[in-house]
């Protein structure tokens, strides 16, 4: 991994933090000295992987549909850390819906996880991030460039995060404020391993990527990490596809 001291302490705030990529993550930026301030909706591996890191790892339960329970969370960080380094939105939903069988009800709640509550988190984070400015690192999808089968709703709130990211980068870039994508490929959490990841996938994706490495969590954790760095101080407003060139084979 590399090592980029100007991330120590750091306040980095990260959604869906308690596991997968989220949880590669915070233990990316707490390697490096960060303090990092993350929400979960599972509380239990949320708690041990706090409790695991101990110091500048500050977990906290959130359901990033309700905006009063985002705002709570902010409050609290404002008051413990006083400011905001760099958000990460990385929560979100992926649920396998066919078009026939999507309700307003289903539609609404995946918009509310995977693409209103990056409004409501940057929307508390980017007053906390003034006068010194900051990154905000958005996850988006691979999907949104292959559109998958029976994943229209996803794909729609991850094209979303992508229009959202490059207005937000103008609006906020005058407070010296970077706003990037990231959009991981297929990766090899625990959750894909054991619910979709086959070994036909498997094959799959060693086929369509330019490489055949399968993609792990830690490997995002570490785009992130420069995306927060001041070593990517010249991006902002862009997509980074960290997919082993699956969208161009």
């Amino acid at each position: 991994m590399a090592i980029y001291p100007e991330l120590k302490d750091r306040v980095i705030v990260l959604t869906g933090g308690a596991n997968g990529i989220g949880e590669a993550t915070v233990r990316a930026f707490h390697a490096q000295g960060a303090r990092v301030c993350f929400c979960d909706v599972d509380a239990s591996a949320g708690k041990a992987l706090a409790a695991e890191l101990g110091d500048r790892a500050h977990f906290r339960k959130v359901d990033l549909r309700r905006e009063a329970q985002v705002r709570a969370w902010f409050a609290q960080i404002a008051k413990r850390e006083k400011r905001v380094d760099t958000l990460i939105n990385n929560a979100a939903r992926d649920p396998r819906i066919t078009l026939d069988a999507m309700t307003v009800a289903d539609w609404d709640d995946l918009f509310a996880t995977n693409l209103r509550s990056f409004f409501l988190t940057a929307q508390n984070a980017a007053p906390l991030m003034k006068p010194s400015g900051g990154a905000i690192v958005n996850f988006a999808s691979i999907t949104f460039h292959v559109s998958p089968d029976n994943m229209s709703a996803y794909v729609a709130t991850k094209g979303g995060i992508l229009g959202f990211t490059r207005a937000l980068a103008r609006e906020l870039g005058p407070d010296r404020i970077r706003v990037n994508t990231v959009s991981p490929g297929w990766i090899m959490t625990d959750r894909q391993l054991d619910q979709f990841v086959t070994k036909a996938v498997k094959k799959k994706l060693r086929e369509v990527q330019c490489s055949p490495d399968l993609l792990q969590p830690e490997e995002i954790a570490n785009v992130v990490l420069f995306l927060a760095s001041d070593a990517s101080s010249a991006i902002t407003g862009q997509e980074i596809l960290a997919d082993r060139g699956w969208a161009h084979s």
